[in-house]
């Protein structure tokens, strides 16, 4: 890889100096690890597959995510749908934990939402633009959803949700217009309005997110956005994911 040297603090620097890819090893293996992230495949098999150590394969994994996840979100117009999904708190792979340990992953002690649940809100526009929201613990909140949902929203988008509180508190705070459907009385459209298309994301999610046996919560904004890159299926090729990971932030 070429590296250059600027003429000013004499410093040598490449391609990648400065990004999540700073530093990684055997580049010669990169563009076929690549294709195991394209193909979903788990860090056993694809460390199996490119021939390096789990470890190796795991880092890679999180690393390359996150590089492609540095490009800024999409703005959401015209008609935007979103909810909520939860999943349960996980400390995978942490050698302090902070409550006792689950076995084969375990479920939460209360029923119901509550903080032993992480908070992921999708939004999603008619022309299938998305955006991933990892904004806490516990029910979300609508000052979660000023932090975190305001600003991918267009201020003209009319906002469909579940007849959620948080979502209407939000909706009036924001100054966005809102159109709430009551899904618990069994109403699941109103001419055009509906939350389909975010809900089926979400069960996407959840049934690709089952091959890897439970993700910690820390890496949780990491496996949103790695399935959002997939299903938008813009980046088909390990060259097309390589480029991005690498462009300016």
């Amino acid at each position: 890889m070429q590296r250059y040297r600027c003429v000013l603090c004499r410093r040598s620097f490449n391609a990648v100096t400065g990004t999540p890819l700073a530093r990684l090893r055997m580049r010669d293996k990169w563009l076929q690890y690549l294709q195991c992230l394209i193909e979903s495949t788990p860090v056993r098999s694809a460390a199996s597959r490119v021939a390096v150590a789990k470890s190796t394969s795991f880092r890679w994994r999180h690393r390359f995510i996150a590089a492609l996840l540095r490009a800024p979100r999409p703005q959401l117009s015209g008609i935007v749908e979103a909810d909520e999904t939860y999943h349960l708190e996980s400390q995978k792979g942490s050698r302090h934990l902070n409550r006792p340990p689950r076995k084969r992953g375990g479920k939460a002690s209360r029923r119901g939402i509550s903080s032993e649940l992480d908070c992921i809100v999708v939004a999603r526009d008619r022309n299938r633009q998305t955006c991933d929201l990892v904004t806490g613990r516990g029910p979300v909140s609508a000052g979660q959803l000023m932090k975190h949902l305001k600003p991918v929203l267009a201020p003209d988008v009319l906002l469909v949700t579940d007849a959620a509180k948080a979502y209407q508190a939000f909706a009036k705070q924001a100054g966005i217009t809102h159109e709430a459907i009551n899904v618990r009385a069994g109403i699941r459209a109103r001419g055009a309005l509906h939350i389909q298309g975010v809900n089926g994301w979400h069960g996407r999610f959840k049934t690709w997110l089952r091959r890897f046996n439970g993700v910690a919560s820390r890496y949780l904004a990491n496996y949103t956005g790695w399935l959002r890159v997939l299903d938008a299926a813009e980046l088909t090729a390990p060259s097309q994911w390589l480029r991005n990971a690498v462009a300016p932030a």
